[in-house]
């Protein structure tokens, strides 16, 4: 006969409520065991929360230009921004972004070594280097000698546009195999210099290809790693590109860090990369609103209701969850499992919920209104708790890393 489970004893804490994730196991992501290194005072890898990247597209010789995009990135929440640094003009000016940055500074890198030791001198926190292409030997171990006594992390970036012509003969074309012999060359080159402070990417256009090859990555060295899918396409399309190859990835365990890739505003790639973190879980930054796609039952406006909860909210940080439904079919159960919630009802009366239970109604005209309210009201409270050493940010549906 299988014996029923024990009861603890009155007083014992039940280990669910610590672990909230223990009742729902499908919601558990073993992550990849990788070292870790720091970039800047950020840790990546060895268990650390998974990273959001962004990269500028200013001229990098235009400091103050730099500099205003980077405040429009940390404003979105990013953890850390490359900077393209082709020419002295770049690395000059990289002095001050590095100093007026909040957030860590990585400098883009090709083919002049000397470049890579001037970022390095610089202040950058990160190199983004192809040790294939910074020259010789002793021009990589110069490289590694400037990261070395400047603190300096170092990626390997590997594309599958940009594959050594020694691979692409052997292999015919870019392949997994390909991309990932050419990343563990690279590290190799650098652990001949006695140099481990490294993340790997192994980038392309195609998803498939992306993931088999850092599925393959992922097998063959600790090194972290930083995901993307390369000149992923505009905001739609490379949103959802790098959705399924990075949140795949993400969702197997395998991922230190990221960029989402697009040819848009790079603001866009910071709140996309929240986005798929946010659905798996991973990190929870700032609110999540969930909402149905509306029907006829809707009690109001659910899209433009949405839209406007989105853009009026989109400067709270505290993770939070909001749900918006406009009727009663699974509206009450949503908002039993987020923190506020509306549901739409009859005559222009909806039903607000707060922490999962029924609060009070609210009309049409007052319903954003009230909401954004809530919110505010909310965050600032738990910004208050987490000051004064309480408990911090609890949510109705479950546990949140929080960013």
């Amino acid at each position: 006969m299988t014996r029923p489970p024990e009861t603890p004893d009155d007083g014992a804490l039940d280990p669910r409520a610590e672990d909230p994730g223990a009742m729902r196991p499908w919601r558990r992501i073993p992550r990849r065991d990788s070292r870790r290194i720091h970039v800047g005072g950020l840790p990546v890898g060895g268990g650390a929360p998974v990273t959001v990247q962004s990269m500028t597209n200013t001229p990098t010789s235009d400091a103050r230009a730099t500099l205003d995009q980077i405040r429009r990135l940390e404003e979105a929440g990013v953890d850390m921004v490359r900077v393209s640094c082709p020419d002295t003009e770049s690395t000059d000016a990289l002095h001050t972004i590095v100093r007026e940055a909040a957030v860590p500074v990585i400098a883009d890198i090709h083919f002049h070594h000397q470049r890579a030791i001037e970022a390095a001198a610089a202040g950058a926190a990160c190199l983004r280097i192809n040790p294939g292409n910074i020259g010789d030997r002793r021009r990589v171990g110069e490289v590694v000698r400037a990261a070395r006594d400047h603190g300096c992390a170092m990626r390997i970036g590997v594309n599958a546009g940009s594959l050594e012509k020694h691979l692409l003969d052997k292999y015919g074309e870019p392949c997994p195999d390909a991309l990932v012999e050419s990343a563990l060359e690279h590290a190799a080159a650098l652990e001949e210099h006695d140099f481990y402070e490294t993340k790997i990417s192994v980038k392309a256009s195609d998803v498939f290809l992306s993931a088999a090859a850092y599925r393959k990555l992922a097998a063959a060295c600790p090194y972290p790693l930083h995901l993307g899918i390369t000149e992923a396409g505009g905001l739609m399309s490379g949103t959802v590109a790098s959705a399924l190859g990075i949140g795949t990835l993400l969702w197997e365990g395998i991922g230190d860090t990221l960029r989402v890739s697009l040819s848009a505003d790079p603001v866009e790639e910071v709140r996309v990369g929240f986005e798929i973190l946010k659905a798996l879980d991973l990190r929870h930054k700032g609110v999540r609103v969930i909402a149905c796609p509306s029907c006829a039952r809707q009690g109001f406006d659910v899209v433009g209701t949405v839209a406007a909860l989105e853009e009026r909210l989109a400067h709270i940080t505290t993770p939070m969850t909001v749900s918006v439904i406009g009727c009663v079919v699974n509206g009450p159960g949503e908002a039993r499992a987020t923190d506020l919630g509306v549901t739409g009802g009859g005559a222009g009366q909806h039903m607000v919920y707060v922490a999962g239970s029924v609060d009070h109604k609210v009309d049409d005209g007052g319903m954003i209104d009230d909401i954004v309210a809530l919110v505010e009201n909310r965050a600032a409270e738990l910004a208050a708790d987490e000051a004064d050493g309480g408990p911090g940010t609890a949510h109705a549906g479950g546990s949140h890393q929080s960013a």
